[in-house]
């Protein structure tokens, strides 16, 4: 079971010597991170519903901050790109969120796919190569 979420990030690189400076054209760099999802009902789990809001980050400067974080650097912007999981991840995701509906204030799974992650999941298969997403 894998599943990870990808983030674009774009950072501006300071030197902390005073003696060495960047030059401004090049100091601005875009990374593409990729944080691992935890298996659905563990701790953290639910990043998702608290981070994400129709396939964006819900809170900009919440969402820097957290990649801060996890990069160590300072940063400018940070954007949602997908969750990517594998067919056993996708299905243990339906069901722990079919499990407790109330807590997504949603009537159904696709609902709550579509209000947290918008069209951005894409499932793979266990090589890491896309497959067609079924959010049903």
């Amino acid at each position: 079971m894998k599943a990870r979420y990808v983030f674009r990030a774009r950072l501006r690189l300071e030197s902390e010597e005073s003696s060495v400076r960047l030059e401004s054209s090049s100091a601005r760099t875009t990374v593409t991170v990729f944080r691992e999802a935890p298996e659905p009902g563990r701790e953290g789990w639910l990043f998702f519903r608290d981070t994400l809001w129709r396939g964006e980050v819900g809170d900009e400067a919440h969402g820097r901050r957290l990649a801060e974080e996890w990069l160590g650097e300072s940063v400018e912007s940070v954007a949602f790109r997908e969750l990517q999981v594998d067919q056993e991840y996708f299905t243990a995701l339906k069901e722990a969120i079919a499990a407790d509906l109330e807590a997504f204030n949603a009537e159904n799974v696709d609902e709550v796919l579509s209000k947290y992650l918008g069209s951005s999941i894409r499932v793979t298969d266990a090589d890491g190569a896309a497959e067609t997403a079924d959010e049903s």
